[in-house]
C-alpha cells in the first residue's frame, strides 16, 4: 500500500520486454529483493538490487493497463516505497493497481498553480468526484473539476518540481488509479450485493483465507 507522495525521481536504465531497470538512490534505502516499489503508480516487485539501481519484472497485464510500455531508456519516473505502518499518511490509500490510462488534453496557469485536464474512460470517471482523490502516475491529487469525458487537477509548484507531471505535455499518457474506497462503496450499494465478497477482495490485492 502506498500514499501517493512521491519520494524520488528515478531514471530508466534498461527496458526489456518483461523487465525494467531503474536508477535510484533514496528509495533503495531499506528495500530488499521481493519488496514492492511504485513506479509511476504501478506496484511492482523488486527482483534485483544494485548500488544505484533496482530491477522489476513487468507482466503483460500491467503493460496493457498502464503506460509502462511507453517507457524508454533515460525517461524519468515517479518512485515511492510502500507506506510503513505507524507512519504518516500524507496522501490517500494507493494500491498501485492501475485502473486505466488517461491523456493530458489541456494545461493552463492559474496563479502559482497549473491546472491540468485529463481525458479518460467512463469506467474511470464513474469513481471520480470533485474534491475526491485520484492517483495520476502514482501521485496523490485532488480533483478540482469533472465532466462527462475528463477531470482536472491543480498542481502546486512543489508537485510540479518534484514529480514527472511538471514535464508532461498535451497528448502524453498517464496512469490512473481511482480511490479504492469508492469501489467498496459501489460494491456495497449494489442492489443484489450482500457485502464485499471474497472475489472482490482478492481482485484488489487482499489475501482471503
Amino acid at each position: 500500500m502506498f500514499t501517493g507522495i512521491i519520494e524520488e525521481l528515478g531514471k530508466v536504465g534498461l527496458v526489456q520486454p518483461n523487465r525494467l531497470v531503474v536508477k535510484a538512490r533514496k528509495t533503495l534505502e531499506g528495500t530488499g529483493i521481493g519488496d514492492s516499489m511504485s513506479v509511476n503508480g504501478v506496484c511492482l516487485t523488486v527482483v534485483e538490487i544494485g548500488a544505484d539501481r533496482f530491477a522489476v519484472e513487468v507482466v503483460p497485464e500491467t503493460l496493457r493497463r498502464s503506460n509502462l510500455h511507453l517507457l524508454k531508456v533515460g525517461d524519468v519516473v515517479n518512485l515511492e516505497r510502500p507506506v510503513a505502518m505507524g507512519g504518516r499518511l500524507g496522501g490517500h490509500l494507493v494500491e498501485g493497481h492501475i485502473d486505466n490510462t488517461g491523456t493530458l488534453i489541456n494545461v493552463r496557469p492559474e496563479g502559482d498553480a497549473v491546472v491540468m485536464r485529463f481525458q479518460t474512460t467512463r469506467e474511470v470517471l464513474r469513481y471520480v468526484v470533485e474534491k475526491g482523490f485520484i492517483a495520476v502516475d502514482g501521485i496523490s491529487l485532488t480533483v478540482v473539476g469533472r465532466d462527462e469525458t475528463s477531470f482536472s487537477i491543480s498542481l502546486i509548484p512543489h508537485t510540479r518540481d518534484s514529480t514527472t507531471l511538471g514535464k508532461k505535455r498535451v497528448g502524453d499518457t498517464v496512469n490512473l488509479e481511482v480511490d479504492i474506497i469508492a469501489k467498496y462503496v459501489e460494491a456495497l450499494a449494489r442492489p443484489a450485493a450482500r457485502g464485499v465478497t471474497a472475489d472482490f477482495l482478492q481482485e484488489h490485492g487482499f489475501t482471503v483465507n
